[in-house]
């Protein structure tokens, strides 16, 4: 069942959206060279405690921190912890989630920690972040599923290729459903599968995750030994990006970016929906 949220829940998603924009604010700003993730868990934390939130990370199946913390060839769930050191030339993907009245935000951003960064990892955060655009421009209403993972999908595929030779979307993880739940249904590929076909047709009141993985090799991730942490089987390195989307009767409403994502969806001719906050 997907859940079809009413304006007022929409309200409260934002304000949940909010929570999740500064903590991606704070764990920018924290995220330096000598700097460990567990310091960056530590500064979520505060963000959240700070604005009458709850984490929808910590505990949840198990997870032991607040946010993820994802160095390098690690793709997603990285945790936390007082042995990882950031250091110049370092990418870290940061997914971060909260809690109002119930109501969950989930996102997620690639940062570069000092300078002196491959133009191929600057490249990969730019195609993952810009596809991640293009599956939020697709969010109209009567469109399908199948339309967002399409957009994803060709957005990426139609980039140069990197002078590793390709760009892997991950398949094992995509976006998702959100709302009384951080991870609900629909399940959003960011690729086109003919098994899957079109899915649900988007409608005012679903809210999305949307979240590509890229990374500059393959497709394929394995799991540690810690059931959480996922690292490409080949080593490249990754990017991942993520926004949670309400779609309203006034179009997409980006409930984790500061201006409701009026400033990138209008690259697309899109209007992005009035800030139920005011």
């Amino acid at each position: 069942m997907v859940q079809i949220k009413t304006p007022e829940q929409i309200a409260k998603m934002r304000e949940a959206g909010l929570v999740v924009a500064a903590i991606h604010a704070a764990t920018r700003e924290a995220a330096v060279p000598g700097a460990t993730t567990h310091d960056l868990d530590q500064v979520a934390r505060k963000v959240i405690a700070d604005h009458g939130a709850k984490s929808n990370f910590l505990g949840y199946g198990g997870f032991p921190a607040t946010i993820c913390t994802s160095v390098n060839e690690v793709v997603v769930h990285g945790i936390p912890d007082e042995k990882t050191v950031l250091k110049d030339g370092d990418i870290i993907s940061i997914d971060a989630g909260a809690i109002v009245d119930g109501w969950h935000g989930d996102a997620a951003y690639t940062a570069f920690v000092g300078t002196g960064h491959a133009p191929e990892l600057v490249e990969l955060s730019r195609v993952t972040e810009e596809s991640m655009w293009a599956g939020i421009a697709a969010m109209k209403v009567n469109n399908r599923l199948v339309d967002v993972s399409r957009a994803i999908e060709t957005y990426i595929r139609r980039q140069p290729r990197p002078a590793t030779g390709k760009y892997g979307i991950i398949e094992d993880f995509g976006g998702h459903g959100i709302g009384t739940e951080m991870h609900m249904d629909p399940h959003l590929l960011n690729y086109v599968s003919r098994k899957r076909g079109k899915g649900i047709k988007l409608v005012p009141g679903v809210c999305l995750a949307i979240e590509p993985m890229v990374s500059l090799g393959t497709a394929r991730t394995e799991t540690l030994a810690d059931d959480w942490t996922v690292i490409t089987t080949d080593g490249t390195w990754s990017s991942h990006w993520e926004h949670s989307i309400a779609l309203t009767e006034q179009g997409p409403l980006v409930l984790t970016a500061p201006d409701c994502g009026k400033a990138k969806l209008a690259e697309y001719g899109i209007e992005a929906a009035p800030d139920p906050l005011g």
